[in-house]
């Protein structure tokens, strides 16, 4: 069974930091741009980054630039998302999704061939 799978979210405090982590099972992330989106309460599901199949072009949310980087590790068949600077707004379920590549260059659709089950980042002191 092909399934993304996050974790690495928690409670943490405003200025403080947290790195979710995306593991595929069931298929390899080559070929795959990998995107992260988050959904706070009664809010729409936004795109906050993403990074292209080979690692060259990477995607930020405004509001997350400067604060947040995504990298990936083929290796691993793993996708990071180190967040610091964290912010009470940056509270939300995270999500990572797989795209399969056309073009070498990521964008925050939301657009995916699959999804992970999400995982809670909550920043409050």
């Amino acid at each position: 069974q092909s399934q993304l799978v996050e974790s690495g979210g928690g409670l943490v405090q405003p200025g403080g930091s947290l790195r979710l982590s995306c593991v595929a099972s069931g298929f390899t992330l080559d070929g795959h741009d990998i995107k992260w989106f988050r959904q706070a309460p009664g809010k729409e599901r936004e795109g906050v980054s993403c990074i292209s199949d080979d690692g060259m072009n990477t995607n930020y949310a405004n509001s997350v630039k400067g604060r947040f980087t995504i990298s990936r590790d083929t290796a691993k068949n793993t996708v990071y998302l180190q967040m610091n600077t964290l912010k009470p707004e940056d509270t939300g379920v995270y999500y990572c999704a797989a795209f399969r590549s056309v073009s070498g260059v990521c964008v925050l659709s939301p657009l995916a061939d699959y999804w992970g089950q999400g995982t809670q980042v909550t920043v409050s002191s």
